[in-house]
């Protein structure tokens, strides 16, 4: 178990790569979610967030689809408040098209 100092301790490049290749899903809309948080987060992600991130991600492709549309909530069983903390930016970060940039 970490201590709460070693959550919020930035992650390791090489940590990162490791997530984001664990992160890969099935399901497009998903990915879609997935690819804009790390555009976002991926610079200053920390180790608590890693590991709420790594919870979602045994989740089904259908049932992390289901929280990240708000169709559900998550279970207080396995959601801790990182993983709460966490999924509230994917939403906000999913939601929202990404930026055009002027070369398009």
């Amino acid at each position: 178990m970490q201590t709460a100092d070693e959550l919020q301790q930035p992650l390791s490049e090489r940590a990162l790569s490791k997530l984001k290749w664990r992160c890969r899903r099935g399901l497009l809309e998903n990915d879609l979610f997935i690819a804009r948080f790390f555009e976002r987060h991926e610079s200053h992600m920390t180790n608590g967030q890693a590991g709420a991130m790594e919870t979602l991600m045994d989740l089904s492709d259908n049932d992390l689809l289901d929280l990240l549309l708000r169709r559900k909530e998550p279970e207080p069983e396995w959601a801790g408040a990182e993983v709460v903390a966490l999924l509230q930016l994917m939403r906000t970060d999913g939601a929202q098209r990404p930026a055009i940039s002027p070369s398009s």
